[in-house]
């Protein structure tokens, strides 16, 4: 065997076809594009959404509503749920770190108590927003509601 003897496998190449390369070729003329309208020329793309000269959906369909760039986002926790996690870990205190390792929140999470359930504890809170009836019902109890 020599390099002058090289072939690849058989049947593992193929021909390119050469479109619009004249009658004998079996795809002149047209060059297998159809004949006439936009989609034969060169250059032709359609465009996003377009829908053949019908009014696009994104067109019919009216805009409305309004997304608040500056919106903060909390993840809520209620006092019921603070009771349960005081009494199962024998807390006094508790702060974003705590509930992230009980699994109650995500490391960038801004936390906010709301008031549903019931506080029998003594207990010290801090997270980065209350609910008037959470921070009454800590205070209640002889807590403290720090705003982070």
């Amino acid at each position: 065997m020599e390099l002058n003897n090289l072939k690849p496998a058989k049947g593992s190449t193929h021909y390119k076809q050469r479109r619009g390369r004249g009658e004998g070729s079996g795809m002149g003329d047209t060059a297998t594009r159809g004949h006439k309208g936009a989609k034969s020329r060169s250059g032709y793309s359609k465009k996003f959404g377009f829908e053949g000269g019908q009014m696009p959906l994104q067109r019919r369909v009216p805009k409305y509503g309004f997304k608040n760039r500056n919106r903060k986002e909390y993840k809520s926790i209620n006092l019921g749920t603070l009771q349960q996690l005081v009494e199962k870990k024998n807390l006094e205190e508790v702060t974003p770190e705590i509930l992230r390792e009980a699994g109650l929140v995500s490391k960038r999470d801004l936390i906010k108590i709301l008031g549903e359930g019931e506080l029998k504890t003594k207990l010290n809170v801090k997270a980065h927003a209350f609910s008037k009836s959470a921070k009454e019902a800590i205070e209640a109890a002889q807590g403290t509601a720090e705003t982070l």
